[in-house]
């Protein structure tokens, strides 16, 4: 996804002489090329991320269109106050980009875990969210999202290709992508899950659970029209994200239903839970660890779905003794 990212920006780059990219000392084997065909519009900003913020809103108010290039903790986490104070409260053109979404950097530990951005992205005003689960999806969505005026995040994900799309499929900035149509039961997953969300429908599949999956590619703004309009016949929705439970997909998909829908609707998120790990491992171990697994979510979906036990033995009433 990096790969194509790259390519994409050189083409808008050679269109648009406005075009700048920063990195934090970050991106080696991805931006040579830009940097070779762009030497003047390059900018090595140093381990030094608060200021490489302050660099690009100072671009950007000189009329450049730039990007900034950080994995997701230190471009997300270490420059909050620059992005809010510098880029979204002054709604400047600058595009943050950022790969390693969830566990993708597991081995490096704690600090390299991206499973608070979106949570933190999205409470900012005149941000846009962008997290696509595939290639197929951010080949269509990066010239989309270079057109946006003011701020915006992208958080690359890595991941293994699993999701098969409808022909002629086409993601859209800002709408909902539904791969698997279902009018009662839907799962919803963004970013590097959406792979794992394949797999918990087809298990489901197997085992007689027919669902819809649908990609949020789009965090912020988020598609509430696209749950409107299955709200009379929606029985079940399901998120699932490789981010905490707390301020990411589920958390919006919450939020929507409370406000808007007008009957119940069976909903459970599977996320991160509120904790920390304390161990480096592989993204795989540490998603088992997170019980972010094919067999534990499908497991968990199907007892949501199943009506509560009624059944009971009626037992007699002792009798008092006096």
């Amino acid at each position: 996804m990096r790969n194509i990212f790259i390519k994409k920006l050189i083409e808008f780059a050679e269109h648009d002489l406005s075009v700048y990219l920063i990195t934090g000392d970050l991106g080696f084997s991805v931006h040579e090329p830009f940097a070779e065909k762009f030497p003047d519009r390059f900018i090595n900003a140093g381990i030094a991320e608060q200021n490489m913020i302050g660099l690009a809103a100072g671009l950007a108010m000189a009329g450049k269109k730039v990007f900034v290039y950080s994995i997701i903790p230190f471009l997300t986490m270490r420059c909050f106050e620059q992005i809010r104070n510098n880029l979204c409260y002054q709604n400047l053109w600058v595009k943050l980009w950022g790969p390693g979404g969830g566990l993708s950097y597991g081995p490096q530990g704690l600090t390299h875990h991206a499973v608070e951005d979106i949570a933190v992205m999205n409470v900012l005003p005149n941000m846009t969210i962008l997290a696509p689960g595939s290639n197929h999806e951010a080949s269509a969505l990066i010239p989309l999202f270079f057109d946006l005026p003011g701020p915006g995040y992208f958080r690359i994900a890595k991941t293994e290709e699993l999701v098969t799309y409808p022909e002629h499929s086409n993601p859209c900035l800002g709408k909902i992508l539904e791969i698997e149509p279902h009018h009662e039961i839907l799962i919803f997953a963004t970013s590097n899950a959406l792979d794992l969300a394949r797999q918990v429908h087809c298990s489901l599949l197997d085992q007689g659970i027919t669902t819809g999956l649908a990609s949020v590619h789009t965090l912020k703004p988020f598609d509430t029209s696209f749950l409107l309009a299955k709200q009379q016949s929606l029985k079940a929705i399901f998120t699932i994200e490789e981010h905490s439970i707390i301020g990411g997909l589920g958390s919006i998909v919450a939020s929507t239903i409370s406000q808007h829908f007008k009957h119940h609707v069976n909903f459970k998120m599977f996320g991160i839970n509120d904790f920390y790990f304390h161990e480096a491992g592989s993204r795989t171990d540490l998603l088992v660890k997170a019980g972010l697994t094919v067999e534990k979510i499908s497991q968990m979906i199907i007892e949501k779905m199943s009506p509560p036990n009624t059944c009971y033995e009626k037992t007699q009433q002792p009798s008092l003794q006096l």
